[in-house]
This record gives C-alpha cells, structure tokens and sequence, in this order.
C-alpha cells in the first residue's frame, strides 16, 4: 500500500499545531499567576526622580539573555598616592564601622580621605551592630593584614588606640559621606589642630554613589572604597561555601543563580506601597519579585538566594513560583550555623548577605537604598553587570535586560570613576 505524501505533511502539521497550542495554554496559565495571587502588582513603576538617583529605573530594551555573560573585567584607573606628599601630623583619627557592611564601605573610605588629608595616623575602626553592646573587632570580620598592607605608603595605621588618646581629648567630628576637601578644610583641619585627635561620624544626607566630576583626592577614595576591605578567612569560606552550594543547586541553569536582597524587616518598615500620586515604588514583597523574574523569563528552577535569614511565610508566594528559593538558614554549613547564623548579633549574616549579593549571577534589589548601590559598585569592578531592578511588566512577559540598573546602563556609578 503506498504512502500519500500529502497525508504524511498534514500530519506533521497537525502535530505542530497541537505543540503551539499547548504553549499557548502554559504562557495563558502564568499570566493569570498575578491576578490569583493577593496583593497584585499594578501600576508599580520606578520613574521618580528620587529614585532615578539611586539607579532605579527601567530602562528601553537592550540586547542580552537572562544569564549575559559577565562584563570584561574592569582594572583600576587610579595611581597609588604616596605619603610623602602629604606633611605628616602628630594626631590620630579614630572611628567605628556601624550598620552593616553597606555602611562599612562608605564609612571607611570617608575617614581614609579625611586622615590623609590632615597628615594623621589611622586607628583601626571597632565593628559595632545595631544591638547595644554588640561590639566586635576589626580581625572579626576583615582581614587586618590585607587592610593595613593596602594603606602602607598612602596612610599610616595603628591597629589600636594609643594609651594617651581618652575621651577627653577626642572631639567628635561629624562628616557627610562621600567627604570633600573643601569640608575637610573647612570643617574638620580647624578642630583638628585644635584638639590633636578626632573621632570620625559619616552621616549619610541622601544615597549617592553617582560617577562624580574629578578631584584630587579620587585616587585616595578609589582606593578606600574599593581596594581595602576583604572579609578575614573564616567567613571567606562560609561565603565561598554557601555559593558552591548554589551553584551546586543549579544543575539545570549550569551553575548559576539569582541572589534577591528581600529582607521583611525593611519591607515592613518601607510599607512598599505606592507612593502618592506618581505611583512609584522604593521596594517589592515577594509575590512581586516572583512574579518579575518569571515574567522576565527565569525558569521555575532557578535557584533563588534571599538575603532574609529564616523563613517566613510571606515568603511563601516566592517559594510557590520558584522552588528553588533559599534563606540562610538551609545553605550555611552546618558546623558554621552556632557561630554566624545563631548568635545574638546580625553583623555576620548582613556581611554574607552582601558578599552573596556581591558574587551571584544576577542581582535584584527588592529595597532601595545604600545596600543596593554599594553591591552595585563592588559587582561593577568585578564585572557583573546582571543588576535587575524590579518593576511591574503588564504583559505577559519582557526581557531582562529591559530592566538593567541605571548605575550600568548609564554608567554613572562612582566605580566608574575608579574602574576602567
């Protein structure tokens, strides 16, 4: 009996309809997640000026798959200063690393700028959490050799506070982050030659890590902000330990995974409701992210790190899309879980969290704010550039790199000024 080829191709046919319309019936199936789901995500945008200085915008289509390879490398532009062009000075300047590693970053760089300007020697900072009396020393948390190693010939450091130095001859000398010389000489050498020793205070007016005209102290704050802080070993390997086992989770994705910075604290305490009339947003629950990356296109098996430390059940819509979600909790070695993740002090998990944040394949901030923006620039040097700020996608999907962060796209991160 012969074959009638024309049966033949309208079988094929048939069989190719049937196959389109089932992708049909799974895409119409996902894009009614959002509706079923409480607390939908409508007219959420990120186009406020306020928010567009922090990075926060969406930006029009770019070519780039979900997991775009890392950025070339950058390499620093900036020379190393030398001491001997600075007049040396017999005071001292002390200060204390407080809030969280985000903080850290900034807070270190203003008092390297501020002590070579003046000619004084550095004291090593203390680390303390937001707790009283969760205090820490530097060694607990960053590595002390590499730090003073970094600074030798730029500024003179003493790793603690010499016996002559008290409160009582110590003024408390506040400066705003990202200090300029013209404050320092203003505001700060006057005090300083008139007590002999300072204690630093950063305070931050506003969240500003924006690529800046030049000065000449870039190279003394490219070096500080980028080029001194490395964790100390022991946390090192917690944190190359917890990204083995993500990477290890994510066989169907070759290795890689998303790190989203979705803390409940601070989304209880932002509210993540619109705000006014202009209907923006400074931060998204996890329904909203879940519903972003699917939407974005990350399959359901992505493996997904969040920087919350324990489960919670408003987690639970995030999870329900993407199973492979994860806290601290589940990842962390178990013999580390008594000393990192169980102790009173959160300092040690915001540390993880950041140096996670830091090294993953894609990053998303769901809050604004300093954390973002100074993952942002140690991912910038690295060249990881995957950096996706949420925002609402109405149809039924878009691409990723629609929603690169500012600081990249515009290249207008203060990296920028100290990586090319």
């Amino acid at each position: 009996m012969g074959v009638d080829l024309r049966q033949v191709v309208a079988g094929v046919l048939t069989l190719t309809m049937f196959v389109m319309l089932g992708n049909m019936i799974k895409r119409d199936h996902f894009d009614s997640v959002e509706e079923k789901l409480p607390g939908g995500a409508s007219n959420v945008n990120l186009d406020s000026d306020e928010l567009a200085e922090q990075g926060l915008v969406t930006l029009s289509k770019r070519s780039g798959g979900l997991w775009k390879e890392d950025g070339q490398q950058l390499k620093p532009c900036w020379d190393k200063p030398v001491l001997d062009d600075v007049e040396p000075t017999d005071g001292f300047v002390t200060f204390s690393l407080t809030n969280g590693p985000e903080y850290h970053v900034s807070q270190i760089g203003d008092a390297i700028v501020v002590a070579r300007y003046l000619g004084a020697t550095l004291v090593l900072p203390d680390i303390r959490g937001s707790k009283p009396g969760d205090e820490r020393s530097f060694e607990d948390i960053y590595d002390v050799e590499k730090f003073v190693k970094s600074l030798d010939g730029v500024v003179r450091v003493v790793k603690d506070q010499p016996a002559q130095i008290s409160t009582r001859n110590l003024a408390v000398v506040k400066v705003p982050n990202r200090v300029t010389e013209d404050y320092i000489v203003e505001h700060v050498k006057p005090i300083y030659k008139q007590k002999g020793n300072i204690r630093l205070a950063t305070y931050f007016p506003s969240v500003n890590m924006r690529k800046s005209a030049k000065n000449s102290y870039d190279s003394v704050a490219c070096l500080a902000v980028f080029g001194t802080l490395q964790l100390q070993p022991e946390i090192q390997e917690v944190v190359d330990s917890m990204v083995g086992r993500l990477r290890t989770l994510s066989r169907k994705s070759d290795g890689q995974f998303i790190a989203v910075d979705l803390r409940v604290d601070m989304l209880e305490k932002k509210g993540c409701h619109e705000n006014g009339d202009a209907g923006t947003r400074s931060c998204y629950n996890a329904q909203e992210i879940a519903v972003f990356l699917r939407k974005t296109g990350f399959d359901k098996d992505t493996p997904v790190y969040l920087t919350e430390s324990r489960w919670q059940g408003s987690l639970d819509a995030l999870k329900d899309l993407f199973p492979k979600t994860y806290t601290k909790e589940s990842i962390i070695p178990a013999d580390k879980k008594g000393k990192f993740l169980d102790s009173e002090g959160s300092e040690y998990e915001k540390v993880i969290d950041f140096y996670i944040c830091s090294e993953s394949d894609v990053f998303v901030p769901a809050i604004s704010g300093l954390f973002y923006s100074n993952v942002a620039g140690k991912r910038i040097a690295a060249g990881r550039t995957q950096i996706l700020v949420p925002a609402n996608i109405p149809e039924s999907s878009a691409s990723a790199s629609d929603f690169i962060t500012h600081y990249v796209s515009k290249k207008n991160h203060l990296a920028y000024s100290c990586f090319c």
